[in-house]
């Protein structure tokens, strides 16, 4: 089939992302999936920021590549010093790239930096009234729908195949028997307990401790396990937590902060009953994973940043709540988990390969 792009079968892409967080990887991989489904003999590339390699290595299927992003005038992550910059599109444009694809954001800083790396053809996102490298190929940046959405507009602007808009986290054999041992460490029962994450990458995106002691007291009191997870940064918040909700007559929390690399993370989620987070990358992970989530937001697009499917995926305003907030993700929690899906995965019994498993299915 001939795409829009006038780009060979056998193209070599360069796609820019240069965003940091895991939610920001997460929700671009259905945009991705569309562009390999085009160029399946592509060599496709990532332009990502430093600490972000292991996106390209889980998404091998998707990432021939990975370069780290120089930095450029505008943008803070990054940055190392104009002479890196320059000797960075110097070495790119030797390159000669088929396509450099901008899926980083807006293209208000990005576009010029975008046409320094020299490719055949750019495309990607511009504002109006700012610069567009190509009219024919640059699609107005959206102001609305969620960022999967906005991206999977772009990829049908430019005439790329529709494809699921599901996210996905590939895990290993290794990484999956690792996760089995962690649940058996702690004596987790899949469907059996659930996961609440009061952490978030920026700290106005945080809902208040208060409010994850209350839910996590209610929830215990009513016999669910808790597993609190996060950071090693964040194991402040889980350790008040986890001393609040231990008494008498509740089931003991586990408190994994900081004690689980991201693939571990993965499988306890997975078998979880229920997620309670903040909008920040483990929504983003929970929705790969399937696992019903109640997602609080105290500071950010709701609309953009929410996980898509409402029915699994339920959304607290703490902005507009208020003080009932508590009230609003225990009711929201309760229902998912009297739910059908939560009470099949309460029989279910434990896969015991990441075959058997169906990560991203």
């Amino acid at each position: 089939m001939a795409y829009r792009l006038p780009i060979p079968a056998i193209a070599r892409i360069l796609v820019v992302r240069a965003l940091p967080g895991l939610g920001d990887l997460l929700c671009s991989v259905p945009a991705l999936r569309s562009l390999r489904q085009a160029y399946p003999q592509a060599e496709i590339t990532w332009l990502g920021l430093p600490g972000t390699e292991w996106f390209g290595q889980r998404f091998a299927h998707l990432i021939d590549q990975w370069l780290l992003f120089p930095g450029c005038p505008g943008i803070p992550e990054g940055w190392q010093g104009p002479q890196a910059t320059v000797k960075f599109c110097q070495q790119v444009q030797r390159q000669s790239y088929d396509l450099t694809l901008q899926i980083h954001g807006s293209g208000s800083y990005i576009n010029p930096f975008l046409t320094l790396l020299g490719g055949r053809h750019q495309a990607g996102f511009y504002l109006p009234g700012q610069y567009c490298p190509d009219p024919r190929y640059f699609l107005p940046y959206p102001q609305q729908g969620s960022e999967v959405d906005r991206l999977i507009d772009l990829m049908l602007f430019l005439g790329l195949p529709e494809t699921s808009r599901a996210l996905e986290f590939p895990l290993t054999e290794v990484e999956y028997q690792a996760g089995l041992r962690l649940l058996e460490a702690h004596s987790l029962v899949p469907g059996q307990y659930l996961c609440l994450h009061p952490g978030a990458s920026i700290e106005s995106r945080r809902w208040p401790v208060a409010g994850f002691v209350e839910v996590a007291r209610q929830l215990a009191s009513q016999g669910h396990r808790i597993v609190l997870t996060g950071t090693a940064a964040e194991r402040r918040l889980t350790t008040a937590i986890a001393a609040a909700i231990d008494q008498v007559g509740t089931p003991l929390p586990v408190n994994l902060a900081g004690r689980t690399c991201l693939g571990a993370l993965s499988v306890l989620l997975r078998h979880a009953a229920l997620l309670v987070c903040n909008d920040t990358g483990i929504s983003h992970l929970g929705a790969a994973l399937k696992t019903p989530s109640v997602v609080v937001f105290s500071d950010s697009d709701m609309q953009r940043w929410a996980p898509q499917n409402e029915t699994r995926h339920r959304r607290v305003d703490s902005r507009q709540v208020g003080l009932a907030t508590p009230d609003r993700v225990l009711a929201q929690a309760h229902d998912l988990l009297s739910s059908s899906r939560s009470a099949a995965l309460l029989s279910k019994s434990m896969p015991q390969s990441v075959s058997e498993a169906c990560y991203g299915c």
